[in-house]
């Protein structure tokens, strides 16, 4: 399924034939060309100057530049007033569902082409279409109900208790809410943290979620970033060090569960382990853990570490629109009641007490993950696990057979590989790029027949990349010696 709400009712075009020109097209595809680069006089915007090309800066062709401070979208739907005769002609009401029915034709298409980003597009909400008309808003803490009656809470709380099974925590001792996004989920954890330990020192891996440095900078804290191993994982030798050179200060620490380009799951009993011996008490140490993507899919991998309140963490956050499969930007927030109390105020304009970081949030939201939760339940879950993991390893093979240096960590679906040398090719696919590797993150929705589409693709491309001689790029310093297939590793 490509979407959640294929009804004509819901999308308000009942009659769409009837109002659309005789010219329309409705299977035009609307293409989005690819931004010109964006050139600098050597002015004072020079020093704002950044190349990049994806998510990182590295190599590959085909850079684009980019200003701070210039917007550079290449297209923009005007939003125009409508004419004096408008209410019975109707030529403003045609114009605009045929927009929508491009725009709807434009999505069908880019979505056969999505392999980069951990969103999975498999889901059918339809049913929940006859809730569209409302305005739901749970705003407020969860638990309390406020004066404005159009809320979801008892489906927020139901998804809410969901995971704090998962997560082992009974349902007295824990706080949580749905949130807006992953990033809002990191916001509020390592808030948390920052309240408990007002001067402690925030410590992330370098390969952790910008967001994660972005609530440094937004909560004014020290942050040490720290090493981290071929893998992607954090290097615990080296936070050891950072972690004695402070230790007259409590330890904040912001541990991946999947982190955001290779994959990789911090390994949280060692952290635990280097936390302790290196004289952080308990009661000197806060652990969020960002399971953004794969928070949700390791409890159903066997063998995997487990992510359990049963040891001293502090909030674990997870997305909703990445496995789970939700149309629309959302995720978890789970932490300990005893550890809200420092954010949580009572609000009399809302009659209820507020510890969340938005305030008003999106109500619907939780109506589609507790429908998802209970449509496929951990049996579903651990199948669609199962299911990522096997065409992860497929593609990795493949790709090792066709001569392209490819890497899959141990506990994750993210497939890193060479970067593409043309910029055309990237944004086809849809790829996360940084520096010399870009990934495919293999969500329930990739089939093995999108993978060979999109290998045949590569292979086919790569054939004209190279055929002047030149050779790709040596990624031993990415992927490792084991995983690099250069020519000087082959």
């Amino acid at each position: 399924m490509v979407g959640a709400f294929e009804s004509d009712q819901f999308l308000g075009m009942t009659n769409l034939n009837d109002i659309l020109t005789d010219d329309f097209d409705p299977t035009a595809v609307v293409t989005e060309p690819l931004p010109s680069p964006v050139t600098t006089n050597g002015t004072e915007g020079e020093e704002n100057l950044k190349k990049t090309n994806g998510v990182g800066g590295g190599g590959g062709g085909g850079d684009r530049e980019m200003v701070l401070g210039r917007n550079i979208h290449t297209t923009s739907l005007a939003v125009t007033e409508p004419e004096v005769n408008d209410e019975f002609t109707g030529d403003k009401e045609a114009y605009m569902a045929s927009v929508l029915a491009r725009y709807r034709k434009t999505l069908v298409e880019r979505t056969k082409y999505h392999l980069g980003y951990p969103y999975n597009l498999d889901f059918d909400y339809g049913a929940l279409g006859q809730l569209q008309h409302f305005s739901i808003n749970n705003l407020g803490d969860p638990f309390i109900e406020s004066n404005y009656g159009v809320h979801s809470r008892p489906f927020e709380v139901g998804v809410l208790d969901w995971f704090a099974r998962l997560w082992e925590i009974e349902r007295d001792d824990y706080w949580g809410y749905i949130t807006n996004c992953g990033t809002e989920g990191n916001l509020h954890g390592i808030l948390v943290g920052r309240e408990m330990f007002p001067d402690g020192i925030l410590y992330a891996s370098r390969e952790s979620h910008y967001s994660v440095f972005k609530a440094a900078r937004m909560y004014r804290m020290e942050c040490e970033k720290v090493d981290t191993l071929i893998s992607g994982e954090i290097d615990c030798d080296d936070f050891r060090k950072k972690l004695l050179a402070n230790k007259d200060k409590p330890a904040i620490l912001n541990v991946n569960i999947g982190t955001t380009v290779k994959g990789a799951v911090d390994d949280l009993d060692l952290v635990i382990k280097t936390l302790e011996e290196c004289g952080f008490s308990h009661d000197r140490f806060y652990i969020h853990c960002d399971g953004a993507l794969f928070g949700l899919m390791m409890p159903f991998v066997k063998r995997a570490p487990k992510v359990t309140f049963n040891k001293p963490i502090g909030s674990v956050s997870v997305s909703g629109h990445k496995f789970v499969g939700c149309p629309m930007p959302c995720g978890v927030q789970i932490t300990r009641m005893e550890h809200i109390k420092v954010l949580s105020s009572n609000v009399e304009y809302l009659a209820s007490r507020d510890a969340t970081i938005m305030g008003s949030r999106n109500g619907h939201a939780p109506l589609f993950l507790w429908y998802t939760l209970n449509r496929k339940g951990y049996k579903g879950f651990q199948k669609e696990v199962q299911k990522c993991l096997r065409n992860a390893h497929y593609l990795k093979d493949r790709l090792r057979e066709a001569g392209i240096s490819a890497m899959l960590n141990e506990l994750s679906s993210t497939v890193v590989f060479e970067r593409p040398k043309d910029e055309e090719f990237v944004r086809r696919w849809q790829l996360a790029c940084q520096g010399d590797i870009a990934h495919v993150v293999v969500m329930p929705s990739v089939t093995i027949e999108k993978l060979d589409n999109f290998l045949k693709d590569l292979v086919k491309h790569r054939l004209v990349w190279y055929e002047d001689g030149t050779q790709p790029p040596c990624l031993v310093s990415e992927v490792g010696t084991n995983n690099c297939i250069c020519p000087a590793h082959k």
